[in-house]
Order: structure tokens, then C-alpha cells, then sequence
């Protein structure tokens, strides 16, 4: 994606169904969990960047023992950085005791962060916030094991602000305002409740204060907890906690818009928002892999028993489609060959803007993550000159030569790896002009490939604010002196914010609404702008079943080559010699291309939730009143 967009949260959990000292004995190590877990983490590196944490839970340690342990970075290699963390501390117990290396009874009680449950987090920040306390896991802490909550997840709720009115309804007073503050005290409230519960329980059965913990920690409900906490929550997450006595969960969203998979044998339970990850670092088959549902929580006990509990009634599968087309690692089976149909299934457009005329195009992507589409559109010209081929050769009969045979057989599409990043360099002067002149050098092109008579079409995966390609990729695409630029992006137009999880809040930032609103002054509708500011503002103090999105009617009067026309106007500057065109997936294609993942409110405005919508007509109010400050 030429223009990053940020914040796809990934999570991994851990729980050992064994004692420590067989994975000492079958895999040499008790420190197998922080290993795996290290994997899992690194593996979804591509998922955050900006902070990293780890926690760790031992079972059945002496009192006045620490048993929850936990590590959080936000430095530049956050993950790294912990787990260097980590290795520093062990190996400095180590060589203090090297009379006990092999000893894994005392490794466990003595050695932090060795246990038998473990949450991982890589972040990425959304509100500029990056400091070290807002990275997960969070801890909330208390005296009694089955009261202390160990929260981190990939999620965004968009009613934080009746969240944390509730919490105050409930007596609380928040530290903080934030998603990830008030979920956690949401659920440490009610899993208090819960155990204050099963406490009058126990003592009506006769036991007393000490004797009754392993009573609650048997009986504890987390579906319960779980159902109360999350009754008004509106937004999509996949929701990880461990409860300090050794219980764990794993909730995700009624529309299954954040990801979720897990596997489970019998040494182990693995969580993860990504499947080829726990394939790889378990080495297990794909169809072990399983996808929790939409709805549903993962509930592991302190015994070890799982279970999958229904805790909110699914709603449509809207699973995010950006997952598919830029978040997920593309070395998962599925997403691999979704990434490829994407182009394929842009490519009639392609075809109809080059008139047809392979011979003369050059075929390349930009960045790395669009090589997969890249592949697909390759394949579809492949076939089509394969078919042009066939015609030729039809049509010439018995009369062609074997030299003209062997002339159209040789016919190749033009794939070329035109644009390389420089990974070390870095755009930190500070004035624009300067900044501009760095960014325009960010990529390296390869010269000699392509002709003035060629068209060059680059294929995106997506296309979100066209900073990038107005001010670098299309500037040094030109240098080449192709005839034509055609910038194909693989995803639909972004014309909404999400709310769910990615940082887009700010409709006014993408460049399908600059262009809509160019549009509608060029054809005197302008006056629709101030309609739809005055209906969003209207429908303010509406209940909830009542939100419309009508930021749509700002699209209206336009079909979508209208609009893809408008921005490559927009993108191309008076210095570039090339015709340029722009060409945007259709939805269409993208359902047929990723029909599991349905998710498409930022290309369509079709919000799964009421909180999205009251989101989509906040920030157009925000970008009316010239009101810098997120929808949500």
C-alpha cells in the first residue's frame, strides 16, 4: 500500500496442558512456551509495529510467590526488545544458580515469566499514542488470584464514551479514557460480581475464606462474565484475557469482523489472529487450524478443558476484507489465492485502458505487498495472449511459415520489477519543500525497460489518500517516459472511515471523497454538501435504530469511472509528460475474489454496526465544521 494506513492489532496465546518438565523432556527446554510464543509473536510483526507486550501466569505457586509476570515495549523493534528483555532476566537467574539448570521444579517457581499460560500483543497506535502505557497486555491487578485480569486484543470500540458512562453507572472511576480501559474494567467488574457470587455460595456450603478459592476457580462462569460485559459493546474485536488462577478466554465480535484461529492437542491450546502462523510455528496441517466463530469465546480452564461458548448472537459474517487484501500474512493458502484473483479480476479494466495492446505494456507493481495481485493480473495476461496466439495461428491456416509460428509463440507478456524501495532512507528534514524532494526518492526505478511507445500499468493494493503517488510514484514512473501510467489499485475505492480496528478516521483524508467533492463543484451540486451536513447533524440525537449513513449521497450523482477519472486528474501534476489513468477494483470483484470476508463498509458505507454509523456522519460534521479531531 503506497499510503501506509496503520493499526491491525494481532494477538497470540499460550497454554501448556502439560507440566513444564515434559516439554523439558521432549523438547529440551522449559522455556518451550516463551519460545512458541516469541514465534507467534514475530510471525505477526506485520500486524504492529508501534509496541509489543508479553504476560505470563504460573499455576499452583506458594503465596507471597509472583505468578503473574509481564513485559511491555514501545522501542523501535518492540518485540525483539522484550523478548531480549526476557532472555537477560532468565540468564541472570541462570548464572546465579547454575546449579539449577536442569532443575525445572525450582525454574518455575523461582524464575520469572517460565509458567504455564501465556498472552502475547503487537500494536499498532492509533490516536498518536504510542506510550509505553497504552501498550497491551493490561494488567488489572488484585490480592485474589481469580480477581487479577490480564486483557490485550486487536479491536476498536466505537461507543467508548457509553462505556465509560457506564462504568460510572456502576460506581467506578476510570484512570483512563480509552477502549482498552474501560473493556477491562467493563470485564474485572462483572468477573468480580461473578466472584462475589460464587463466594456466598461457598460459604453457605461451609467453606471458609481460604478453602474457598479452588471452589470459585472451579465454578467460575467466564461465559458469564463474558456475556455481561460485552452486552453494549459496539465495534470489532478478538478479545484475549487470562484471570490470574489460570483460567482463559478468547471472545470475538457477533460479525466476525476481527480475525481469530486457534488449535488445540494434547500438550497444547495456541491462539492467533493469523492461521499460516500457528501452522508454522506448530508445523500442523491447515485443517487443524480452526477459525472461531463470529460470536463466540474460546474458554480454557484451569484444568485444561476447552470449550467454545456462544456469548452473543451472530449477525451477519462481515469479516474485514482488508485482512484479505493487505493485513493477513500472504502465506496462508486462502489469502494467497484471493490476493491473486484480485487481479485477475481487475484486469478487464486494464485491458480496455491499454486498448488491448499487451505487446506494448509493461506490467509491474508497487509496493512488495501488491506482488500477489501482481501475479493474478500476470496470469490473466498470460491467457489472454495465449488466446491471441491461438487466433493468429487459426487464422494464418496451413500458409504460416514454422518461422512465423515460432515468431507468435515466442510473444510474452512484459513483467519487469520497476520500482524498488530504499528501505534506508528516510524523510526527516523537516521543512516541505525538502521533505517533498526525499520523498520523491523513497523508490529506485529500473531503467531501459521501458519504451516511449509502452504503456506501464502498476498494480496498488489499495489506494487511500494518493499522497505517495502524487508526490513520488507517479513522479519517478515518468522519468521512464512511458506513453501512459495506469495506476490499478486492487481494492475498491475507499470513500468511509473504518471504526473497527484500522486508523482511517478522517473522511476528509482520502483522496475518492476529495474527489466526489471536486466533482460536485465542477457540476454546480455542491449545495449536497451542506444537505448531508445538515441531515448528519439532525440525526445526532437519534436512537440508534433511526442512523442513516447519508454521507453516501455525496457519491450519488457519480458512477465510479467518474470518480477514478477525477482523481487521476487530482494525482497528476503539471510537470508529468504520461497520460495517467486510475483503476479501482470493483466490489464486485472483491466479494468474488474474497467471498468470506464480506467486510466492505469503507468502500461502501454499509456499516455492520449502529456505532459506525453515528461514526461515518460524525467525522463529515467534523470535516464541515474544519474539526481536526477523530469521529470516535
Amino acid at each position: 500500500m503506497s499510503d501506509a494506513i496503520k493499526h491491525e492489532c494481532g494477538i497470540a496465546l499460550v497454554r501448556l496442558k502439560k507440566p513444564l518438565q515434559f516439554y523439558k523432556d521432549k523438547y529440551g527446554s522449559a522455556f518451550y512456551g516463551i519460545n512458541k510464543m516469541y514465534l507467534l509473536m514475530e510471525k505477526q510483526h506485520n500486524r504492529g509495529q508501534d509496541g509489543a507486550g508479553f504476560a505470563s501466569v504460573k499455576f499452583n505457586v506458594e503465596p507471597g510467590t509472583r505468578y503473574v509476570s509481564r513485559v511491555r515495549s514501545n522501542k523501535s523493534q518492540p518485540i525483539q526488545d522484550i523478548f531480549g528483555q526476557i532472555n537477560d532476566r532468565l540468564n541472570g537467574v541462570l548464572e546465579q544458580n547454575p546449579d539449577k539448570k536442569e532443575d525445572v521444579a525450582w525454574q518455575e517457581e523461582n524464575m520469572p515469566y517460565i509458567g504455564n499460560l501465556f498472552l502475547g500483543h503487537v500494536r499498532y497506535g492509533t490516536f498518536g499514542k504510542n506510550s509505553i502505557e497504552s501498550v497491551h497486555p493490561f494488567l488489572r491487578q488484585s490480592n485474589w488470584k481469580h480477581k487479577n485480569l490480564i486483557v490485550a486484543g486487536n479491536f476498536n470500540m466505537t461507543n467508548s464514551k457509553q462505556m465509560l458512562e457506564e462504568l460510572v453507572e456502576l460506581g467506578q472511576h476510570p484512570k483512563e479514557f480509552t477502549d482498552t480501559v474501560t473493556v477491562m474494567e467493563k470485564i474485572g467488574h462483572f468477573l468480580e460480581d461473578e466472584v462475589s457470587k460464587l463466594y456466598q455460595k461457598a460459604k453457605k456450603k461451609g467453606f471458609n475464606k481460604k478453602n474457598a478459592s479452588p471452589f470459585i476457580e472451579e465454578n467460575l462462569s467466564l461465559k458469564k462474565v463474558l456475556k455481561r460485559s460485552s452486552k453494549n459493546w459496539d465495534g470489532g474485536y478478538a478479545m484475549a484475557g487470562l484471570v490470574g488462577h489460570g483460567d482463559a478466554f478468547v471472545l470475538r465480535d457477533p460479525n466476525g469482523i476481527r480475525p481469530t484461529y486457534f488449535y488445540e492437542d494434547e500438550e497444547v491450546v495456541v491462539v492467533a489472529s493469523e492461521r499460516p502462523v500457528i501452522q508454522t510455528v506448530f508445523n500442523v496441517k491447515i485443517d487443524d487450524v480452526k477459525e472461531l466463530e463470529r460470536g463466540h469465546a474460546l474458554i480454557i480452564k484451569k484444568n485444561g478443558k476447552t470449550s467454545i461458548k456462544l456469548v452473543n448472537k451472530p449477525k451477519e459474517k462481515l469479516a474485514c476484507s482488508f485482512e484479505r487484501i493487505y493485513f493477513s500474512r500472504g502465506s496462508d493458502a486462502a489469502i494467497y489465492e484471493e490476493r491473486k484473483n484480485l487481479g485477475k479480476f481487475v484486469f478487464p479494466k486494464v485491458l480496455n485502458s491499454i486498448n488491448s495492446d499487451i505487446s506494448n505494456t509493461v506490467f509491474s507493481f508497487i509496493p512488495n505487498t501488491a506482488e500477489t495481485s501482481f501475479y493474478g493480473m500476470t496470469e490473466a495476461a498470460e491467457d489472454l495472449l495465449n488466446q491471441q496466439k491461438t487466433a493468429k495461428i487459426l487464422a494464418g491456416g496451413k500458409s504460416l511459415s514454422s518461422e512465423k509460428v515460432t515468431e507468435i509463440l515466442s510473444e510474452r507478456p512484459r513483467f519487469e520489477k520497476i520500482a524498488i524501495k530504499d528501505a534506508k532512507l528516510r524523510t526527516f528534514i523537516a521543512d516541505d519543500s525538502s521533505r517533498d524532494d526525499l520523498v520523491e526518492h523513497v523508490y529506485d526505478i529500473t531503467y531501459g525497460v521501458v519504451k516511449p511507445t509502452d504503456n506501464l500499468v502498476i498494480i496498488d493494493d489499495s489506494i487511500v489518500r494518493g499522497t505517495t503517488l502524487k508526490k513520488s510514484i507517479i513522479r519517478i514512473l515518468d522519468r521512464l517516459n512511458p506513453k501512459k501510467i495506469v495506476v490499478v489499485s486492487s481494492a475498491p475505492q475507499i470513500r468511509y472511515p473504518d471504526c473497527y480496528g484500522i486508523d482511517m478516521a478522517k473522511i476528509d483524508a482520502f483522496i475518492a471523497f476529495k474527489a466526489a467533492l471536486a466533482l460536485l463543484k465542477d457540476t454546480n451540486q455542491y449545495h449536497i454538501v451542506d444537505d448531508v451536513y445538515k441531515k448528519c447533524k439532525e440525526q445526532q440525537s437519534k436512537m440508534d435504530v433511526e442512523i442513516v449513513n447519508y454521507v453516501k449521497e455525496i457519491y450519488k450523482p457519480f458512477s465510479a469511472e467518474e470518480i477514478s477519472m477525477k482523481i487521476a486528474e487530482m494525482l497528476k501534476t503539471k510537470d508529468i509528460k504520461a497520460e495517467v489513468e486510475v483503476i479501482y477494483q470493483s466490489t464486485e470483484g472483491l466479494h468474488k475474489a474474497c467471498p468470506e470476508n464480506l467486510g466492505d463498509w469503507y468502500f461502501t458505507g454499509n456499516y455492520p454496526t449502529a456505532g459506525g454509523l453515528r461514526v461515518v456522519n460524525q467525522s463529515f460534521i467534523n470535516f464541515y465544521e474544519k474539526n481536526s479531531k477523530r469521529a470516535y
